[in-house]
């Protein structure tokens, strides 16, 4: 490391020591409600880090951290995990989550908008939630709250009860509807909705279906989402409280947004004060993989292809004969296989894979023998592929999956397949591809610098503006004032509506004048003839 390098490092850590030295102590109350259990990597690791640098943590949630004795500053409130299969399945009418790759965009928005609302209600009647609710010392008894933003809007309420500040916790990256969330207005030519698999250069066609999805989201927020999750309050809490705020209100006191994502995996867009990335934040140093996987890979002379569709998509549920085209590819190859499989058994199973129901994932990318991913493109496993330079082949199946792997593939780091038509030949040739030719490896090898190129590591980050906005009693001069405008002004509609007054008036006008002097006209010549 140059020496500028190392002093601008030194000088970066101590001011960001002194904010963590000013900030520890503080009592902060979080809460999440909506059971994705990929979604609780990034927040369940906040968490932990702010414990682990005193502060005191009451935090809501559906999965538990008691096995990991964080001590005494952290308080758990276990709530039960909403299920949310029988929403799905009854929405979508299908039997397993691969099959989500045939569900359209808007369907599958309102999938998880349904899913929301459901959680959200399951969260208000249970007892542990309505205690912390109905508290009779509710005065200086937090600093913060800490919720995700994921289809969780009804946690707010926490904020206005308590009278504190709030950041919000994007366990994904960025969505289009933060425009009025931040007061930043999002141009729809060039910023692709989060579950298209668009980059940030639409062709016309795409960024017509770019504007219709943004624009049917943005309505269907405004006018059925926000609504029904105001009627989720009063359907609760009206008889308790004299006045409820909307959500519209409870999102005002929104201070910061912690962003899952970070340059390069995102294109440059419009930002305010109070938007801060902090992708990556979950990934930790390398650990020791299990003796017998450690083995496996070490011994990997040609190298080794990590497959792993995540913790909601299921390998083991593929229909035989797409199994088949897998067990036949990696059987061809001269590389060993690790494979997240959920099931006991792998029938006909090649001698070069190894399955296991868990993996470590981020640690088995980190070994040098790692030469491919082949992943369905959650967001996570994207950033520990970049972070840990692994090049990655994509099999998408819903949501944010297609966008994450089309930026990879623009960007040269990825190719991609589609579950639903993948052949032998096609699998075998990606494979190859990303296993014998460097150019992917050596573009990869240049995006994980960039990512890992910050003045602060991700986590120190995000525990600098956490202890901010403490510090700082909200921070409300980081909050555009464009939150407080109706969605007519946010979007000038009305500047729009006067502009076409004034273009419209004078033609109308002009018609008028015109149409009155034919009928003078025609009813002079009418005249004479009599």
């Amino acid at each position: 490391m140059q020496p500028k390098s190392a002093l601008k490092c030194l000088l970066l850590g101590l001011v960001a020591l002194q904010h963590f030295e000013i900030g520890a102590g503080s009592r902060i109350l979080a809460a999440f409600f909506f059971p994705g259990r990929s979604h609780f990597m990034m927040t369940n690791a906040i968490i932990r880090e702010l414990v682990q640098r005193g502060h005191e943590v009451t935090f809501i949630t559906p999965f538990t951290l008691a096995n990991e004795n964080l001590g005494s500053n952290y308080t758990e409130v276990l709530i039960p995990q909403y299920n949310f299969w029988p929403t799905v399945l009854e929405t979508t009418k299908i039997n397993t989550v691969v099959e989500l790759t045939n569900v359209p965009t808007l369907k599958l928005l309102k999938l998880f908008y349904i899913m929301g609302l459901e959680s959200t209600n399951f969260a208000f009647e249970q007892q542990e939630v309505l205690k912390l609710i109905h508290a009779k010392d509710k005065d200086d008894k937090y600093d913060l709250l800490l919720v995700e933003q994921f289809f969780n809007e009804g946690a707010l309420f926490l904020g206005h009860l308590y009278q504190i500040p709030v950041i919000d916790i994007f366990t994904f990256t960025f969505a289009n509807y933060m425009s009025s969330l931040v007061g930043v207005v999002t141009p729809w030519s060039y910023v692709a909705h989060g579950w298209k698999p668009y980059t940030d250069r639409m062709s016309l066609l795409e960024r017509i279906d770019n504007v219709y999805c943004s624009l049917t989201e943005e309505l269907m927020r405004q006018f059925w989402y926000y609504p029904a999750q105001d009627e989720l309050l009063n359907r609760h809490f009206s008889k308790h409280f004299d006045k409820l705020p909307t959500i519209k209100q409870l999102e005002r006191n929104i201070s910061v947004i912690l962003l899952n994502t970070y340059m390069p995996l995102e294109a440059p867009r419009p930002l305010s004060f109070n938007m801060i990335p902090v992708g990556g934040l979950h990934i930790k140093p390398a650990q020791p993989l299990p003796t017998e996987m450690q083995k496996f890979l070490d011994e990997a002379e040609h190298g080794a292809v990590y497959f792993s569709l995540g913790s909601q998509v299921k390998s083991s549920e593929f229909p035989p004969e797409k199994l088949k085209i897998f067990l036949d590819v990696f059987r061809s190859l001269k590389q060993r296989i690790l494979w997240k499989f959920e099931d006991d058994k792998l029938p006909n199973k090649p001698a070069n894979v190894m399955v296991q129901k868990w993996m470590p994932q981020s640690d088995i990318l980190a070994h040098p023998n790692v030469k491919v991913f082949i992943s369905h493109g959650g967001l996570f496993g994207t950033q520990e592929a970049v972070y840990h330079g692994v090049p990655v082949l994509g099999m998408p199946v819903y949501a944010d999956q297609y966008l994450n792997i089309n930026k990879g593939k623009v960007a040269g780091y990825a190719l991609g397949v589609d579950y639903r038509t993948v052949t032998e030949e096609e699998l075998r040739y990606s494979l190859t591809e990303l296993l014998e030719n460097p150019k992917y490896r050596d573009t990869m090898r240049r995006t994980s610098r960039i990512f890992r190129d910050r003045p602060l590591s991700a986590m120190d980050t995000a525990m600098f503006w956490i202890d901010y906005v403490i510090e700082h009693r909200g921070a409300p001069h980081m909050v555009s004032e464009g939150i407080n405008l109706p969605w007519y002004k946010f979007y000038l509609l009305d500047i729009i509506g006067i502009a076409l007054v004034i273009i419209i008036m004078p033609i109308l006008g002009l018609l008028l004048i015109c149409r009155r002097f034919q009928n003078a006209k025609k009813s002079k010549t009418k005249s004479k003839r009599n």
